[in-house]
């Protein structure tokens, strides 16, 4: 009998099309296969959850990774990585361009420190810090996380709310992820096939968000389908 809902039966198949491919799904499992030039992929599937609040496809946001930003995001990953307990990442967002940069980093540094004291009960941060627009939350994360501290610098009209959600949706399919260990001394290629309903559909911008999050995996290409069947490489090869 088969295991996959409608959705995800929907999404293998618009990965099989994508890729010119055929596909079947395991007898046993809500996981599926795909064969492509008569090599077996096993594919695994999962569902990006939005969350309540979201529209349904918001603007682009404009993300910036110039050289200052650079420098705050490493100064503060540095100064906050043995702060951080395992399991918790910090997220930021913050406006640009940064403003007495150096200054504001410090004093944020400040603001996360006094709120990971808090670890009961962590207070979001919403405020200006030398005329920079600030958000800070503290979330759970992969134990494996690479980065604990992860900060995006968006321009004004962006919606730094979403962005927050955003980075937060990705953390929780990364553990999910994370979860789904290769098996002991396999060599198949695996897939990591994620549905997307409804909210952000701009792929640049997940793969932009996704790369500062540095999430571990064992998958060798991440796919994301959005509504009407498009499909899109998060990571992996193009």
């Amino acid at each position: 009998m088969s295991q996959l809902k409608k959705r995800e039966r929907a999404a293998i198949e618009a990965v099989a099309k994508h890729f010119s491919a055929t596909w079947g799904e395991s007898e046993n499992r809500s996981d599926a296969h795909i064969l492509i030039a008569g090599t077996r992929i096993a594919v695994e599937i999962t569902t990006l959850k939005q969350p309540i609040g979201v529209r349904r496809d918001p603007p682009k946001p404009g993300l910036r990774f110039d050289k200052v930003v650079r420098r705050v995001n490493a100064r503060l990953q540095s100064a906050l990585r043995e702060s951080v307990p395992d399991g918790t990442t910090v997220l930021f967002t913050m406006t640009a361009p940064i403003r007495l940069a150096a200054k504001t980093a410090e004093e944020l540094e400040t603001k996360i420190r006094t709120r990971l004291a808090r670890r009961s009960t962590p207070v979001p941060y919403n405020g200006t810090i030398n005329g920079n627009r600030i958000r800070v939350r503290l979330v759970r994360s992969n134990s494996r996380q690479i980065s604990k501290v992860i900060g995006l610098v968006h321009n004004p009209d962006s919606d730094p709310d979403m962005l927050l959600q955003l980075m937060q949706s990705l953390l929780q399919l990364g553990r999910a992820a994370a979860e789904k260990h290769r098996p002991a001394n396999s060599t198949k290629q695996r897939w990591l096939v994620v549905i997307v309903e409804g909210g952000l559909s701009h792929i640049e911008t997940y793969r932009q968000v996704y790369a500062e999050l540095s999430i571990p995996t064992d998958f060798t290409k991440i796919l994301m389908v959005f509504e009407g069947g498009r499909v899109e490489t998060l990571a992996g090869k193009y």
